[in-house]
C-alpha cells in the first residue's frame, strides 16, 4: 500500500457527542466501510466501525462470495481518517466466482440487497435446512428477546441502533452484534458465530429489526432453523421461510405469533 495510513478520531470510538438544543447527546458513528475480496472492492457499506472482522466474514457467506468459511483467508483492517477497509483473501478457487459477481458501488445501511443486479438474485430461492432437532418454548421466546436487550450498550448510549442475538436454549444469548444498519449486525453476528465455531442449527438468531426476505436469506446461509424478533415479518419472508424450513416467531405489542413450522415451539400460543 502507498501513502500514509491516517487514524482518525471517528475510528476510535462508536458514538459522537452533538449538541441537540438541550445540552448534548450521544449518536452513532457511520462509516463507509469498503469490503476488499482479493485486491478488488466488491461494496461499500454504511456501518458502525467496530467487528469488522466479523463484519467481512459475515458479509462474505451472506452475500455468497464463499460457501464456506474455509474459503476465507487472512483478514485485514486498513483504518483511514475517510473509513475503512476490510481486505479479505480469498481461496483460489473462489476468484473466478467473485470475478462474475464483483460489484463496485455504496449501501445505505437500510439496504440488505445493496448491489443485487437482477430479481432472481433479490429473491434467490433457499434450499431447505437439514432436519433439525432444536425445539423452544414459549418462555424461550420471551427470554431470547428479553435478554437481547442487556446486550446492547451502543443502543442503550444512543438509541439508534439495531442487534442481532443467538441464542441457545438452556444458556440464554451467547453473542450479539450492534450496528447502525440492521443487515450489517445480522453480518456481524454471522461472522462472529463462524469465528468462534459456533453452529448456528444450536440455537435462535433473535433481532430487534423486522423481518424482511434478506434476513430471512442470512439465517438460512447461517443455518439457524429459529429466527426471532420484535417485529414482524413481510409476506413473502414467510413464505420463504415456509419453504426454507425456518421457524419464524414475532412479539409485537405483548402478542407472540408463531408465523412458520410451529412445530418447533412447544405449545405455541398463536400459529397464522
Amino acid at each position: 500500500m502507498t501513502g500514509v495510513m491516517r487514524q482518525s478520531r471517528v475510528m476510535h470510538s462508536l458514538v459522537l457527542g452533538v449538541p441537540d438544543g438541550a445540552g448534548s447527546r450521544e449518536l452513532p458513528e457511520e462509516v463507509p466501510v469498503a469490503m476488499v475480496y482479493n485486491g478488488s472492492t466488491y461494496a461499500v457499506m454504511m456501518a458502525t466501525p467496530g467487528d469488522i472482522v466479523d463484519f467481512a466474514t459475515g458479509f462474505a457467506l451472506t452475500e455468497q462470495i464463499v460457501e464456506t468459511s474455509v474459503e476465507l483467508g487472512e483478514v485485514e483492517v486498513m483504518r483511514y481518517g475517510a473509513g475503512i477497509e476490510a481486505r479479505v483473501w480469498l481461496s483460489a478457487d473462489r476468484t473466478e466466482s467473485l470475478s462474475a459477481r464483483r460489484r463496485m458501488m455504496t449501501g445505505p445501511v437500510g439496504c440488505g440487497l445493496c448491489g443485487i443486479d437482477s430479481l432472481e438474485q433479490a429473491l434467490r430461492p433457499i434450499a431447505p435446512l437439514p432436519v433439525n432437532s432444536l425445539r423452544l418454548t414459549p418462555a424461550d421466546v420471551t427470554l431470547a428477546l428479553d435478554e437481547l436487550r442487556g446486550w446492547q450498550p451502543l443502543h442503550d448510549q444512543t438509541r439508534a441502533v439495531h442487534a442481532a442475538g443467538f441464542y441457545v436454549p438452556g444458556q440464554g444469548i451467547i453473542m450479539a452484534r450492534e450496528d447502525v444498519g440492521r443487515h450489517n449486525a445480522l453480518d456481524k453476528l454471522i461472522g462472529a458465530l463462524v469465528r468462534a465455531g459456533i453452529d448456528g442449527a444450536t440455537g435462535a438468531i433473535t433481532l430487534t429489526s423486522r423481518i424482511s426476505v434478506d434476513m430471512v436469506q442470512k439465517c438460512a446461509i447461517a443455518g439457524a432453523p429459529v429466527l426471532l424478533s420484535v417485529s414482524s415479518p413481510t409476506a413473502h419472508a414467510v413464505e420463504l421461510a415456509a419453504g426454507a424450513g425456518i421457524t419464524l416467531v414475532s412479539i409485537a405489542r405483548g402478542a407472540t405469533h408463531v408465523f412458520s413450522h410451529p412445530d418447533r415451539i412447544n405449545e405455541a400460543p398463536h400459529v397464522i
